[in-house]
């Protein structure tokens, strides 16, 4: 098999994603802990409940949503339990899974944090974008994503190997 190098124009624009992915991706973690004590991936987790019908989903469904594997989902829940945000419950028509669940004070943390965050998402990212240049961004961002869950005709990769679906350690073959 030939090695298909990146020319010169792919490598500045895979550089370019890398080092604006992760200084955002940073620049929004530091806020979060700053003003809500917590780190990205657990205000993600608030955020997609509070948007649930009755505030609630399937575990399974929130680690899809999350694009993460379930055994990292089930630290962030455990981690957000113990501090009275989130809380779990059997799920009635599936035994095998569960529910979380946000609660009133997960609601109020979530409440008092979004602004800071909102705020945090437009100055680092769309403030130095045009309108023409947001469509373009969903559009390739969407593209990509849809590629590597297989959604598209084209993709190569394997829809078993997506992170929700990935099984990180022996103790994530249980149920939820």
């Amino acid at each position: 098999m030939t090695t298909r190098w990146l020319t010169p124009e792919e490598q500045r624009a895979w550089r370019a994603y890398i080092a604006a992915s992760r200084l955002l991706e940073d620049a929004i973690d530091r806020q979060l802990q700053q003003q809500g004590g917590m780190p990205h991936l657990f205000y993600s987790v608030l955020a997609n409940l509070s948007e649930a019908p009755d505030r609630r989903l399937r575990m399974t469904d929130l680690a899809e949503t999350l694009k993460i594997t379930r055994s990292r989902l089930t630290y962030a829940v455990t981690r957000l339990e113990r501090d009275g945000l989130v809380r779990r419950e059997d799920c009635r028509w599936d035994r095998r899974s569960s529910l979380a669940v946000l609660t009133d004070e997960g609601v109020a943390v979530l409440e008092r944090t979004a602004p800071g965050h909102v705020e945090t998402v437009r100055t680092t990212l769309f403030d130095r974008l045009t309108p023409e240049q947001v469509g373009q961004l969903e559009e390739i961002c969407t593209g990509i994503a849809r590629g590597l869950q297989g959604e598209d005709d084209d993709a190569r990769a394997a829809t078993e190997d997506v992170p929700w679906r990935r099984r990180s350690s022996c103790s994530d073959s249980g149920p939820e």
